[in-house]
């Protein structure tokens, strides 16, 4: 089956014409393309929100259709707007309507991605091939889509007070069909503190459905059991935390307080050291200011400086994020 402009499709179903030999069908997953020789071809719809019908009470088992009626089965490509909703490769990856030998190709680069080479960037992190203007696809492609990162996967993002480097993250992990997000933060309070609770509120919004969050600072375990994917947010509020629990933060904090936050950094390297998980962890780049006018800032500012170190070495990637832009550290 070959894609060319002998057709268009729209997401209402409006066709016009169809070669001979082509079904064309609307389904609530986009626009479905059968050709005579069995080839499937999906034109994924790009409207926002779940598939129609709306997410399940619980999540089905990784391959099972999710809640779309059709199709059902696997397809050979999927054409995306990677622009507008880059999201629908995970969502249909976890309904199995991607599968292993599915192509999935990405259109849509325009002036909502700043650039074509950022937009070949996030296409390589999703999996999908990004065919030139004008381009002939063939199904199956003539040339397939560079792997995207699978577990064992560690990526460090690292960046300033909002240099975008959350969103980085984000962006790495959406075409995953199974993704824990594992928030070391606070728990939200929005009695005592509607900011921080409205913060938190933000970034719940903006992720896919399927992703569930853990509010939990024993990352060593999250690490440990985890077989998908995993977004860390962040090192700094789980390091903060270990060292509240180990009473580092006061005057004059208890003998062993040094020691119990050094084997909680000890457990947590272990862990990403030996996951199996393709992870994703965001930290605060620290030490670039002046030099903190406490003791506990010193205190704070060093250990995650180190800690930064030590999870970087461990990792098959570190980037930095600075006024959203994306900077890979060899």
């Amino acid at each position: 089956m070959t894609v060319d402009d002998r057709f268009r499709l729209r997401e209402s179903g409006a066709v016009g014409p169809v070669p001979p030999g082509y079904a064309v069908t609307p389904t609530p997953d986009g626009v479905l393309v059968e050709s005579a020789d069995g080839g499937r071809l999906l034109y994924a719809r790009s409207g926002p929100g779940p598939l129609p019908g709306g997410p399940p009470a619980e999540a089905p088992p990784t391959g099972s259709s999710v809640y779309s009626s059709a199709p059902e089965q696997q397809v050979d490509m999927v054409i995306v707007d990677a622009a507008q909703r880059p999201e629908i490769i995970g969502e249909l990856r976890r309904s199995g309507v991607i599968g292993v030998t599915t192509a999935v190709v990405a259109v849509g680069g325009d002036h909502r991605i700043r650039s074509p080479e950022e937009f070949a960037r996030r296409a390589r992190l999703w999996g999908a091939l990004v065919p030139g203007d004008g381009s002939v696809v063939s199904c199956p492609p003539a040339v397939w889509p560079e792997s995207r990162p699978h577990g064992p996967h560690r990526t460090l993002v690292t960046g300033g007070a909002r240099s975008g480097k959350s969103t980085e993250a984000e962006l790495r992990l959406l075409a995953e069909p199974r993704v824990v997000y594992a928030a070391t933060g606070p728990v939200a309070a929005p009695d005592t503190d509607p900011e921080w609770a409205e913060r938190v509120a933000h970034h719940r919004r903006r992720r896919p459905w399927w992703w569930r969050t853990e509010e939990t600072t024993d990352l060593a375990l999250v690490l440990r059991k985890a077989r998908g994917a995993v977004l860390v947010d962040c090192l700094g509020t789980w390091l903060t935390s270990v060292m509240d629990e180990a009473g580092l933060w006061e005057e004059e904090p208890a003998g062993d307080a040094e020691e119990r936050v050094e084997a909680a950094v000890h457990e947590l390297l272990e862990a990403w050291r030996s996951t199996q998980a393709y992870v994703v962890a965001v930290t605060n780049e620290v030490g670039s200011g002046v030099v903190p006018p406490t003791r506990s800032g010193r205190i704070f500012r060093d250990q995650l400086g180190l800690l930064n170190q030590w999870v970087g070495a461990e990792s098959e990637e570190v980037v930095l994020a600075v006024a959203g832009r994306v900077v890979e550290l060899p």
